[in-house]
């Protein structure tokens, strides 16, 4: 099973140009994926430097035919041709997807600094092994309370869904209706943008104990690679940008043993972040 999680800064390259077949074409050529988790997907948003309002899930889904589209929209304004202008991370799978979720982070005030709406897209995906759940995140840049009070929300969404998966809801009498029960299994991999770094206390936090009973978070860099440091995915073409990594996946304890590769690619120019491959046995 194969992951690939990607900042694509709305399909704009280094080049300038905003082109969402063309991070179709390199994703595809990373490897052959099971999931696509992306962030900084837009529709309608024509202020962004380079584009012209594309509607960069359609787009996308037309590229990646045979991967199901999942839009999570973290910020969803009026547009100014009408519409909606929406902004935030999307999932595409080959993979069955029992059932989704689209969670809102906190985003409590902090006049000092922009920021912006930032959610969680959670699919609960039939992998071979079993459901697993694929958290696709992107977290605030500026401000680290919105920034700490969203990895608080992302801990508290792990223990809410491991919670259900120990104890299962009661079935409602009517199979077929809006209280069907689908799966929501304590396994899984959350990825994305973070927005910090592999030292600050942001990751400690992401990766620190839970409660009995709650599996806890394990970054997968370092799991394989327990003497690298994690390599830099931003940075590497932007003049005067600082080369580090604010991009990760962590996976619970439990898929720990079935990591069997975890590569940034350092080539493509396609976007300012650079894609992460996971490799799992399934």
């Amino acid at each position: 099973m194969i992951i690939i999680t990607w900042n694509v800064q709305w399909c704009r390259g280094i080049d300038g140009k905003v082109d969402p077949a063309r991070i179709a074409r390199v994703a595809h050529g990373l490897a052959d994926f099971d999931v696509l988790c992306l962030q900084e997907v837009a529709v309608n948003f024509p202020g962004l430097l380079g584009s012209h309002g594309e509607d960069e899930i359609a787009e996308l889904a037309a590229a990646l035919s045979g991967h199901v589209p999942i839009f999570g929209v973290a910020t969803d304004l009026l547009g100014e041709r009408g519409g909606r202008r929406q902004f935030g991370n999307a999932i595409f799978t080959r993979l069955p997807v029992l059932q989704t979720f689209r969670h809102s982070l906190p985003w409590p005030a902090d006049r000092s600094v922009p920021s912006m709406q930032r959610m969680a897209l959670e699919a609960v995906v039939a992998a071979g092994s079993g459901p697993l759940r694929i958290i696709c995140t992107h977290l605030e840049y500026y401000s680290v309370p919105q920034r700490r009070a969203q990895v608080e929300a992302l801990r508290a969404l792990h223990e809410e869904a491991c919670g259900h998966a120990r104890a299962p809801r009661a079935a409602d009498e009517r199979p077929g209706g809006s209280f069907d029960i689908a799966p929501r299994p304590a396994s899984a991999i959350l990825c994305g943008d973070f927005n910090f770094k592999p030292n600050d206390p942001e990751h400690a936090r992401i990766t620190a104990p839970f409660a009995t009973g709650t599996p806890g978070l394990v970054d997968v860099w370092s799991a394989l690679h327990p003497d690298q440091a994690h390599p830099p995915t931003v940075g590497l073409y932007e003049e005067g940008w600082p080369l580090y990594c604010c991009d990760f996946a962590f996976a619970t304890q439990d898929l720990v043993p079935r990591l069997r590769a975890v590569t940034v690619d350092s080539c493509t120019q396609a976007s300012d972040h650079q894609p992460m491959i996971i490799e799992l046995a399934d």
